[in-house]
This record gives C-alpha cells, structure tokens and sequence, in this order.
C-alpha cells in the first residue's frame, strides 16, 4: 500500500476548504511552520495548473492590522501596536 506524502496530504486537506496553520498541522502530524513551507511549495507548483493556493493573511486581533509582509508568515508580534494576539493567516486551495 503506497503512503501519501504530507505535501499531498497538506494539498488534499486544502481543498476541502479553508484552514489555519494549526488545524493543518494538527490534522496531517507536523508542525505550523512546517504547514507553511509545504503550502508555499504548492503555491509555486500549482503555477502551471487552474488551481491556486488563496491566502488569508493574519490580523491583530487588538487593532485589525492586517498589512503584513509575508501574508502566509506566522508572526509572533503586530508591528502597529504591539500587541501578541494575531489571528493565524487561513488557506485554500481554488
């Protein structure tokens, strides 16, 4: 029986519907981080097919920032205020 790999799990998983990092990460076993390099690959090898990887970015929950740098990034911090609380980007496969 052939396994799956996990970045067809991550794509498989993706086009079911939107999802965060962690819903990812908790459902394939790998870390969000680790979510977020396999979702950048596949963004770039679905370049040449009718699907694409849309992205959610993340929000300060504290302010509603929402313009940063690497919309897929997970950052630990909103450069406006400061504040920790940031929701997780969302991503989806149409």
């Amino acid at each position: 029986m052939k396994r799956e790999t996990t970045r067809r799990r991550v794509l498989s998983r993706l086009r079911e519907g939107p999802t965060t990092p962690s819903e990812l990460a908790a459902a394939i076993g790998t870390t969000p981080d680790a979510v977020v390099d396999h979702v950048e690959h596949l963004a770039r090898s679905l370049e040449s097919t009718d699907e694409r990887v849309l992205v959610a970015p993340p929000r300060c929950r504290a302010c509603g920032f929402d313009g940063f740098d690497h919309p897929a990034n997970l950052p630990s911090r909103c450069p406006e205020c400061r504040s920790e609380s940031i929701e997780e980007p969302t991503f989806v496969v149409e």
